[in-house]
């Protein structure tokens, strides 16, 4: 046996030296050079091309770093309301970014002026994008009480730029998320030079036909901007030949997008600051240190540490003495961050999260980055063998509540979901929808086969989540048909359209400032008290380069 070794590693050096002296070193040290191969990468002759210089993802506009681990989500006081839907499990998360405060006012606004340059209202195709994106300003009305400067003034006055913003719905949340990932990427395309320079604001100005979708962009580029973008290279293009970016590139951002409630829960927790055995098997109650909602330090004693309803008639204290600062919501930033360097985790708007609510947690299925609510969908692919992107096919949704919503936008890939082509013979899953994937019902067992889920009218019989179902849908004429369901079978209002919102608000009491508290409600719907944030994933190592480490020794 040790012959043998000795004899196949004299040739590895033999193989080695009649390539060149230096070439068995240069593959072993040398980022230029392939350990697979020992070609050249990123060779002027050409061959293969790598960013070999790329260090960590940079944190992206507005967010923070999280790094990942262990905690007792759920709930560890005492549950008064006897909901008992979140019981204690120990999970772990991956590091992720998140945004340091809500979404403001000001930042959702630069979201309606884009959509409103780009997607004139004006214009009949594009009628319902604008309109689909606005929020509810009607949220703030109250049938005995007199809100109507909030009503006219919170969205838009310059006086509640740095307030969160509210009456949006989830599913305009998520569609801000995904305006603002195409936004911050083309402006990095534009600083790395992949894009000239102002070329974001071709769009807005009206000198281009098309938009920057970064999807779009990395499956077929040469369909960004309306099929334009060769007009509006950079300084990285080569004798007049575009050259774009890629994955391999290391610039394209992962998505922005709605923090799970797993994610969303340890952030607001911020166990980092805080080592104590109790701390780290969940006895913590706020984002903050203590049991108690005022400052117990020299500096701000008796202080609010957060914008709550303190009882009833009481949102905000005595004025000048014990107040909290705000009657409705606050401007960001006005209470101390938690140890993450996160604001508002704990009081001012509650926040849309990205799962479906169900009552149970299973832990048993998943115990790393749990989430519920993945729907796996692809790139529809044309007869050319590309990936399909949209031109002015307009894809638009009717809510329940008779809203329209765009589902794509011109430019963007449209998407489908997977089919038997991706989930044939795997163990990992088996469907594109798996928000309802072993949540209890008879539908998620092995004897589904045995179950007749309706009865003669077609309504769930032995469902658990039998939430009613509204048809609402438009006429050839554009007119609004609702349809509503008066079955008496209805037992419950949970679906796959009703999702989480996390955090107290500026209209709850004390007990829901717990970050394990979960509340639900339809994602077409929108409150006076409910705001959102981003999140984004961490891609390559768990920590960032001034904490990494390596077996235990800090990272030169």
């Amino acid at each position: 046996m040790k012959r043998q070794l000795i004899k196949v590693t004299l040739s590895c050096v033999v193989i080695a030296g009649t390539l060149t002296a230096t070439s068995c070193k240069k593959s072993s040290s040398s980022k230029n050079v392939s350990r697979a191969t020992g070609w050249k990468v990123n060779a002027k002759e050409g061959g293969f091309q790598y960013n070999s210089d790329f260090k960590e993802q940079e944190t992206a506009p507005g967010l923070v770093f999280i790094e990942g681990g262990t905690f007792t989500k759920g709930k560890v006081q005492d549950d008064v309301m006897h909901e008992w839907n979140n019981t204690p499990t120990q999970q772990h998360v991956q590091s992720f970014y998140m945004d340091e405060t809500e979404v403001t006012n000001v930042m959702y606004l630069e979201y309606l002026d884009y959509l409103k340059s780009v997607y004139p209202p004006e214009d009949p195709k594009y009628a319902n994008i604008y309109k689909g994106a606005l929020p509810d300003t009607l949220v703030w009305r109250n049938r005995l009480g007199f809100n109507e400067t909030m009503t006219n003034n919170y969205l838009r006055h310059p006086a509640y730029a740095e307030y969160p913003v509210v009456g949006v719905n989830w599913v305009q949340a998520v569609q801000f998320a995904e305006w603002r990932t195409d936004r911050v990427n083309e402006a990095l395309l534009e600083r790395e030079g992949y894009l000239a320079s102002d070329a974001k604001y071709a769009p807005v100005n009206g000198e281009v036909a098309g938009t920057f979708s970064t999807e779009a962009y990395l499956n077929r580029p040469e369909t960004t901007y309306g099929g334009q973008i060769d007009s509006l290279q950079g300084k990285k293009q080569k004798d007049s030949v575009a050259v774009y970016a890629n994955r391999n590139s290391g610039i394209i951002m992962p998505e922005y997008r709605l923090p799970t409630e797993t994610e969303w829960e340890y952030a607001a927790l911020a166990l980092i600051g805080k080592r104590e055995y109790n701390s780290y098997r969940g006895r913590k109650k706020y984002p903050w240190d203590g049991e108690y909602t005022r400052n117990g330090q020299r500096v701000g004693r008796g202080d609010q540490l957060a914008n709550f309803k303190q009882g009833d008639g009481d949102y905000g204290g005595i004025a000048g003495w014990s107040d909290d600062g705000a009657d409705i919501t606050a401007e960001v930033k006005s209470y101390k961050p938690n140890d993450h360097g996160l604001y508002d985790m704990a009081g001012n708007v509650a926040e849309w999260v990205a799962d479906v609510y169900r009552p149970i947690v299973d832990d048993e299925i998943s115990d790393f980055n749990y989430y519920r609510g993945n729907v796996y969908m692809k790139a529809a692919i044309g007869k050319d063998g590309k990936a399909e992107v949209l031109t002015d096919n307009i894809v638009y949704d009717t809510l329940p509540n008779g809203k329209l919503v765009a589902v794509n936008l011109p430019g963007e890939v449209e998407m489908v979901p997977v089919d038997e082509n991706e989930t044939y013979l795997r163990t990992n899953f088996s469907d594109s929808d798996n928000r309802s994937y072993r949540d209890g019902d008879p539908g998620s067992s092995r004897f589904y086969d045995k179950f007749d889920d309706e009865d003669e009218e077609g309504n769930d019989k032995l469902s658990m989540y039998n939430a009613p179902k509204h048809k609402v849908e438009r006429d050839e004429d554009g007119n609004l048909v609702r349809q509503y369901d008066t079955s008496n079978s209805r037992t419950s209002l949970i679906n796959d359209e009703v999702r989480v919102y996390k955090g107290g608000s500026w209209k709850d009491r004390a007990y829901w400032l717990d970050p394990a508290q979960r509340r639900y409600l339809p994602q077409y719907m929108a409150t006076d008290y409910i705001g959102f944030r981003c999140a984004m994933s961490r891609v390559g190592s768990k920590s960032t380069g001034k904490n990494k480490t390596v077996r235990g020794k800090k990272a030169r």
